[in-house]
């Protein structure tokens, strides 16, 4: 279910007085792949509630560059929240999620990949609040860039009448 933060935090408010471990993540998921997918799955397995904010496609621009997203962000929310692993998404405008975080004050703040605790922007929001940031959930799946790359080769290719091999057609 996508929700504003407003309304996101009156859901951790009542999850978090039943008692349920609220877990947050966020990212850009932009062209959703099976990575993204099997690092949700292992976020959702810290707590009960799983929380996923989206980059806003201005933030996506920020971070990434002119040419990205491809998908726009309410289309990107709308995958993320279809999954089941996933119980809400929001889209965050911000280039970091703290704004968000400070909102929602996580039981648990996940980041996944190739980060250290040192490089999360994010932990001191987190933890200030008395949660706890989770990193390295490291997945195989190849990431979107490389997805995208490798479909810009083959275009490229197919433009030249080239062969994967890269030798011409015969």
């Amino acid at each position: 279910m996508i929700l504003s933060r407003e309304q996101l935090a009156q859901v951790v408010q009542e999850a978090k007085r039943a008692g349920k471990v609220v877990v947050t993540t966020n990212g850009c998921f932009d062209i959703l792949h099976v990575g993204h997918l099997r690092y949700l799955e292992e976020a959702k397995k810290l707590g009960d509630l799983l929380i996923v904010g989206v980059n806003s496609d201005a933030s996506v621009r920020r971070l990434k560059g002119p040419t990205r997203p491809v998908i726009p962000d309410v289309e990107r929310a709308e995958l993320i929240a279809a999954l089941k692993c996933v119980d809400y998404v929001t889209i965050f405008d911000e280039d970091t999620p703290c704004e968000l975080l400070e909102v929602l004050k996580p039981d648990v703040h996940v980041k996944g990949g190739d980060y250290t605790l040192e490089q999360v922007i994010e932990r001191e929001v987190v933890e200030r609040h008395g949660g706890r940031v989770v990193v390295g959930i490291k997945v195989p799946a190849r990431s979107t860039t490389e997805i995208l790359r490798a479909i810009q080769e083959r275009l490229s290719q197919e433009a030249t009448g080239e062969d994967a091999s890269g030798h011409g057609a015969s």
